[in-house]
């Protein structure tokens, strides 16, 4: 049977899914909460939460880098955001959280164009060094070149190329464009590259030798991607063909496994659950973890796509706190919305459908279902 819809006579498409659109189905077991693992391990790295937060000025500090670290989870600090601007951003991230809808854009634009300093990229990732936590950072792909080495002799643990979309094969007129297969082979450190949103495309950044594979294109709550440039993949769809990209990748490299990072979308504890149902082996969360008290948001989230210098492809938007970053992995939970105990609820959804750790969990059966959750 076709996937396929007729648009018009001339246009076939796809259907595809966002975790909205699914559900995943009790099975014949069910377990302890507690006897459950959602644990997981990248390259040398083992982290006790499948939990990445997002590389946003509005997410992560190299404070709330060590604070999650500490729980369990891994920090990515953007190493192109205020930290390595500013020698002390805080003034600057309280006026980004005063500044009037209207306002919002020119002026972060104002503000993101203060050069990067590479000693500022060093004295960050050195600090959650000193923490003794696991170390990540992420440029974006047009970053990369200038700022590896930077990063590198610094000390990263990971390091993620980071955009709205990036391909092993970008083809550019102006300059020579990032070759992915060398970068990754000349590094000494893991590299976890996104987005991607297809299976072929996923394919050829596995290929490259990515330890790692970040899922989704215009998905979060900050993007207005499909608003500005019409482009967009459901979340569920993305993530289901990516794990098959994996699948089959693991059979053509002899068993070389790569990770799938679910990258948007994921804002509530539910759509954690579908993620992993889908096939992540972990997610990354933006949206979820600026609700924080701890987020240098101060309630509010927002993207490097918010501020580009020429087409911004975001907006800075108010995502409200709920509760310390604590609450918000591990609960108590105070109301019922999917917004405290993430982890919690991970850990309940495996045990009511009866699997024992993430890698089982792939397996569940999902259903679409015919309703709208929230």
């Amino acid at each position: 049977m076709s996937n396929e819809t007729e648009i018009g006579r001339g246009k076939r498409g796809r259907r595809a899914f966002s975790f909205d659109d699914i559900a995943v189905v009790p099975s014949r077991r069910t377990r302890d909460p507690e006897d459950v693992s959602v644990g997981w391990q990248i390259d040398a790295y083992h982290f006790d939460l499948p939990i990445m937060a997002a590389p946003m000025d509005s997410v992560m500090s190299p404070a709330s880098a060590v604070a999650l670290g500490e729980h369990g989870g891994l920090g990515v600090l953007d190493l192109e955001g205020l930290w390595t601007r500013y020698e002390k951003p805080e003034a600057l991230l309280e006026e980004i959280a005063q500044l009037p809808p209207e306002r919002a854009t020119a002026r972060m634009q104002e503000i993101y164009a203060e050069p990067i300093k590479p000693d500022l990229i060093t004295e960050r990732l050195q600090e959650v060094r000193r923490a003794g936590v696991t170390v990540a950072g992420a440029l974006s792909p047009q970053r990369t070149q200038e700022f590896y080495k930077t990063v590198v002799d610094a000390g990263v643990d990971l390091f993620v190329i980071r955009g709205t979309t990036v391909s092993a094969e970008h083809v550019s007129g102006n300059a020579e464009p990032l070759n992915l297969k060398r970068f990754i082979y000349e590094l000494d450190v893991p590299v976890v590259v996104g987005g991607a949103s297809t299976y072929t495309a996923a394919l050829h950044l596995m290929r490259t030798g990515a330890a790692g594979v970040l899922v989704g294109f215009g998905g979060g709550a900050a993007h207005t991607t499909r608003v500005s440039l019409g482009i967009h993949a459901p979340m569920a769809t993305a993530v289901a063909d990516v794990a098959a990209a994996r699948r089959d990748y693991l059979d053509e490299s002899g068993g070389r496994y790569v990770h799938v990072i679910a990258d948007g979308g994921v804002g509530h504890s539910g759509d954690i659950v579908k993620a992993v149902a889908c096939g992540a082996d972990a997610v990354m969360l933006g949206a979820a973890l600026a609700r924080s008290s701890d987020a240098p948001g101060r309630g509010w989230h927002w993207g490097p796509e918010a501020h580009h210098a020429q087409l911004p492809r975001g907006e800075r938007v108010e995502v409200g706190t709920v509760g310390t970053l604590r609450e918000i992995l591990f609960g108590p939970g105070r109301q019922a919305d999917g917004t405290l105990n993430l982890v919690g609820a991970l850990r309940r959804a495996m045990a009511t459908t009866g699997y024992s750790d993430l890698k089982e969990f792939q397996r569940v059966e999902v259903v679409v279902s015919p309703y709208q959750p929230r």
